[in-house]
């Protein structure tokens, strides 16, 4: 029986133009890193380094790979730039709100989910630190810890697509696949979980499905379909 819903962040629980997302992101990150190094090669070092991560299986973190790449093309002590990145989160990051929004269907939803007693995790790629997650968490008008579990990159070891990332996930949320269902707007990103047997809600406002591809989801709708599917689901107290 189903009693866990996992979340994606961006796009499902928190609606985001993905361009203008990127644009706002790394403008902010160059203007704040502006007299460590030049914006562009910050902005290609990141992009670099996050697809070194995204690709990587071992076991290491997905900080500690990140780090280790983005140090191999930049000049300075790797230190630094640690601490320079999370003083950002902390205080640019949220420039960065205004290519996102609020969406009462979701709000609604997992408030009627925690009320049927269901278990919410926010299965977010994680592709950003602990800080960042938090911030956007709140620009999507909720808090951390309404969420059991929160993935990000100083905990996790794998990123979507992966298989491994979702059952590192399941691992630490210790429940089975057939416990589980991903709500998601990503194909590519988020419908491989069905693999293990958890079950799929696709959104399909913000919908990314960046190879076009065909796919399989066992439920898919808008904002307000969802909340309608999730008013239909037992309560489990």
């Amino acid at each position: 029986m189903i009693d866990t819903i996992l979340f994606a962040l961006d796009g499902t629980v928190l609606p985001m133009d993905i361009d203008k997302f990127m644009k706002l992101y790394m403008y902010n990150l160059g203007v704040f890193f502006k007299d460590k190094i030049d914006p562009k090669l910050l902005a290609e070092s990141i992009m670099k380094s996050t697809e070194v991560m995204v690709r990587d299986t071992s076991n290491k973190k997905n900080e500690d790979v990140f780090m280790d790449y983005f140090d191999t093309l930049v000049d300075g002590d790797i230190e630094e730039y640690k601490t320079m990145f999370l003083q950002f989160y902390e205080t640019m990051f949220d420039n960065v709100q205004a290519s996102t929004s609020k969406n009462e269907y979701m709000r609604k939803s997992v408030d009627l989910l925690k009320e049927k007693g269901y278990k919410i995790v926010l299965a977010t790629n994680p592709l950003f630190p602990l800080v960042a997650n938090h911030h956007r968490i709140q620009w999507a008008g909720f808090k951390p810890e309404e969420f059991e579990y929160i993935s990000c990159f100083e905990q996790n070891t794998f990123c979507k697509p992966h298989i491994e990332y979702y059952q590192e996930v399941l691992y630490e949320i210790q429940k089975k696949p057939e416990q589980c269902m991903m709500i998601g707007n990503d194909v590519f990103d988020d419908l491989p979980v069905r693999k293990l047997g958890v079950q799929t809600y696709l959104i399909k406002e913000h919908l990314l499905n960046k190879y076009n591809q065909g796919y399989e989801t066992d439920y898919e709708g808008t904002y307000e379909e969802f909340y309608q599917f999730v008013c239909g689901l037992d309560s489990i107290k």
